[in-house]
């Protein structure tokens, strides 16, 4: 079996980690479920794997210190998801605490110690994902009455010359290099503890202090704090070329539970509006399915 390192595609760790969630959006390959996706869709695996979802309690796999994604105090929007979930199936939450890093998905989903992770982004085969249930973009934040508070894509020529914020590896870095924004940005890390480090705020103070000119955060993360800061958010929806700005986000489940998936589904179709509206309140941008604009009643 290969290394969860070499298993992990890139676009995993942007959930958000982006983060990604994310984006994501942490994981891995191994464990003893291995042996169950291997025996393919037949009835003893299927039965065998539904088992293993608790009828007692909701159990969610989460991040303790991924604000605004998810924390131990509960007040991240991936908690108060989770909330409205159990309260639908009448059972109490009951959480497995776990850095999102590399062994997340293997440490928690995998070995049976919960049966949920809230956000994760869709696209790989570390877990059945269910319907994505919110889509957001990479945005720019800037101080209010900046020359470049408006400013809605990285080709902008306004941007030339200044010093932007980046987490080094996301998908805007990419863009960034093709401008000739690289040179003079300054890089924030990718992977890393939140519990001890968070380069989103570190990114936010250094633009308020004046380090930089403008950060360029995955949407969840740039909208939550530039909105407690009184800060400028713009997503960046009009780039070119690959990679993708925007991204769906599931709900990963163990792979082969295709009954827990389509009763998660049907929650999310039950409660999407408001879904919606806990994401809109800790100012998460949300996009279309196809990232061409603003989700309808999105400002």
């Amino acid at each position: 079996m290969k290394s969860e390192k070499k298993k992990m595609p890139a676009s995993a760790c942007r959930k958000a980690f982006p983060g990604l969630s994310g984006v994501m959006f942490g994981a891995l390959m191994g464990g003893v479920l291995g042996a169950v996706m291997l025996a393919g869709a037949s009835g003893p695996a299927k039965a065998q794997t539904t088992d293993l979802v608790s009828k007692t309690h909701f159990r969610v796999c989460a991040d303790p210190a991924n604000s605004p994604f998810s924390n131990k105090d509960l007040s991240g929007f991936e908690n108060e998801i989770a909330g409205v979930f159990a309260k639908d199936l009448g059972l109490p939450i009951q959480y497995e605490w776990f850095p999102m890093a590399i062994g997340f998905v293997r440490k928690t989903l995998r070995e049976n110690r919960c049966d949920v992770i809230i956000g994760f982004a869709q696209g790989h085969d570390l877990v059945l994902n269910t319907n994505h249930y919110y889509t957001s973009t990479y945005v720019l934040v800037t101080k209010p009455g900046s020359p470049i508070e408006d400013v809605d894509h990285l080709a902008d020529d306004r941007l030339k010359g200044l010093t932007l914020g980046i987490i080094a590896g996301s998908p805007p870095a990419t863009h960034m290099a093709r401008n000739g924004l690289i040179g003079k940005a300054k890089p924030y890390k990718l992977m890393v503890d939140r519990r001890v480090e968070s380069p989103a705020e570190q990114m936010i103070a250094d633009l308020q202090s004046g380090a930089i000119d403008g950060a360029v955060l995955w949407g969840p993360m740039g909208g939550y704090y530039g909105k407690q800061a009184g800060l400028t958010v713009t997503p960046l929806l009009k780039e070119e070329g690959a990679p993708r700005m925007f991204y769906r986000i599931t709900m990963g489940v163990r792979q082969g539970e295709l009954v827990w998936k389509r009763k998660l589904n049907s929650m999310i179709r039950k409660h999407q509006g408001e879904i919606d509206g806990i994401l809109t309140a800790y100012g998460v941008p949300l996009v279309d399915d196809m990232g061409h604009g603003l989700k309808t009643g999105q400002q």
